[in-house]
């Protein structure tokens, strides 16, 4: 069940990301915003805007996935994980600069990960004598 878990939170995080950048380019081709067919046609040629559709559609799929089986709260702070994921592809892809404080909120999003995820599994953990109730 673990590898289900890591397999579905990385492919949820994989989606999630792709939806994330997707519409971070197509924003940038969608400039200046105008309420025209032209503009409509214009967005809706570039590929980055189905790229957003596929992302969200699959992170949907993935997530519902996941919440039949994962623990809710683990699995509810391991979704954000998108958040430092795009944070790090955002340096690559887009120059923006990595400070101090985003440093420390990637860094709160995953101890809140592995407290839960600890804090989870210490619940889960059979107990080794029956005889005690």
């Amino acid at each position: 069940m673990k590898r289900f878990y890591l397999i579905g939170f990385l492919l949820l995080m994989g989606f999630d990301t792709l939806a994330q950048i997707s519409f971070k380019y197509a924003g940038t081709q969608a400039l200046p915003v105008e309420a025209s067919l032209a503009w409509l046609l214009r967005v809706f040629g570039q590929p980055w805007v189905y790229g957003a559709v596929i992302g969200y559609v699959g992170a949907f799929f993935t997530w519902m996935a996941l919440l039949k089986h994962a623990p809710i709260g683990p699995a509810f702070a391991a979704s954000h994980l998108e958040v430092v994921s795009v944070m790090l592809l955002s340096i690559w892809l887009f120059d923006e600069h990595l400070d101090l404080p985003r440093i420390l909120g990637a860094l709160c999003i995953l101890a809140g990960i592995v407290c839960l995820g600890l804090a989870e599994s210490r619940e889960h953990v059979p107990d080794a004598d029956p005889a005690r109730g």
